[in-house]
């Protein structure tokens, strides 16, 4: 089993240190992260939070490309209808020869009501302008000379995109699925695959095997680390700090739940319809979350081992360096047996 790391730095908030002390203590967890034999990084991208998530993330991992030499550094996701999709082929593409060819680009169509809101743009316009710009990075990246481009929403005379990427034909690109249509017409783009924070171990063992499936139909060889599922984790060891983290958990849920839904509530066609009540809210902490003792982890790790899930990427919205250095210790030996560099 392989693992990541998946969020992103915060900014200053109230009593909280500077904006450069917080980002550059993220650096330094991402850094003990790779020492301790963490193999990848997936930044998120939001905008207009009020609580300090850092929304650039391109140029983050531009600075983490110096900083690491061997983690992978990926985007969880690159929310493509607020791009100028040339601009963002050429960013993250410089990412990439950086890196000595690390990046992985995960992209999406996005769901936060109050980020559309505050772009002043439609969520319906979000999946034609998802999908026009995710054709456009992929023919930037993969035409030899100028080309021009004719569509809805963005126009280009005569351009060549620079520099290419150094992996070949592109890098790797990832996207979130959920349900079993979208699992499989992400096998058949040739697109890796981001699985959400939510589901038991057997619903995300099914939605890997249909992935896996759908892979082979296609004519590919499956790879298990090209599915990627993310849990949120936290180290702790007694009852008061348990029931501290699920609320905190829970607090953290509530938040995005309050910026994902327009103020009239879930709607058709935008695929985040909320995390439920208070009661769902709790019921999806303590299934699907990795919270508790590296020996509770390690006995809920093995359950999803045994479902399939090969490569996890952990959420510490903390940023706690000693639980990632419990994990790194006390957890990760039990896996690496298992893991391929």
């Amino acid at each position: 089993m392989r693992f990541g790391l998946f969020g992103g730095a915060r900014t200053s908030m109230g009593d909280q240190p500077s904006d450069s002390q917080q980002l550059h203590d993220f650096i330094d967890y991402v850094v003990e992260a790779e020492e301790l034999g963490f193999e990848s990084v997936f930044l998120v991208e939001h905008h207009f939070t009020g609580f300090g998530q850092v929304s650039a993330s391109l140029n983050l991992l531009s600075f983490l490309a110096a900083q690491t030499r061997r983690m992978r550094l990926g985007t969880a996701v690159m929310v493509l209808p607020w791009h100028n999709p040339a601009l963002l082929a050429e960013q993250a593409a410089t990412v990439d020869v950086l890196s000595g060819g690390r990046l992985d680009l995960g992209v999406g169509r996005g769901y936060r009501y109050n980020e559309f809101h505050g772009f002043r743009m439609d969520m319906d316009e979000a999946e034609a302008r998802y999908q026009e710009c995710l054709s456009f990075i992929r023919k930037a990246w993969t035409t030899q000379g100028r080309f021009s481009h004719r569509g809805k929403y963005w126009n280009y005379d005569d351009v060549v995109v620079e520099p290419a990427p150094l992996q070949r034909p592109h890098p790797p690109l990832w996207i979130g699925a959920n349900s079993a249509a979208s699992i499989i017409k992400t096998a058949n783009d040739g697109m890796n695959l981001l699985i959400a924070q939510h589901g038991t171990p057997e619903v995300v063992g099914e939605k890997i095997a249909i992935f896996r499936d759908a892979v082979e139909k296609a004519g590919r060889v499956f790879d298990p680390f090209s599915a990627g599922v993310t849990r949120a984790l936290h180290v702790c060891y007694t009852p008061e700090e348990r029931n501290r983290q699920h609320e905190l958990r829970i607090r953290f849920m509530r938040n995005v739940q309050e910026l994902s839904l327009p103020p009239s509530g879930p709607v058709a066609g935008n695929h985040f319809q909320g995390h439920g009540d208070e009661a769902d809210m709790r019921r999806k902490t303590e299934t699907d979350a990795l919270i508790g003792t590296p020996e509770e982890i390690i006995a809920r790790l093995k359950v999803y081992e045994a479902a399939g899930i090969r490569h996890m990427l952990l959420m510490d919205v903390g940023g706690s360096r000693e639980a990632l250095r419990i994990f790194g210790r006390e957890v990760m030996p039990e896996f690496r047996e298992n893991s391929v560099s």
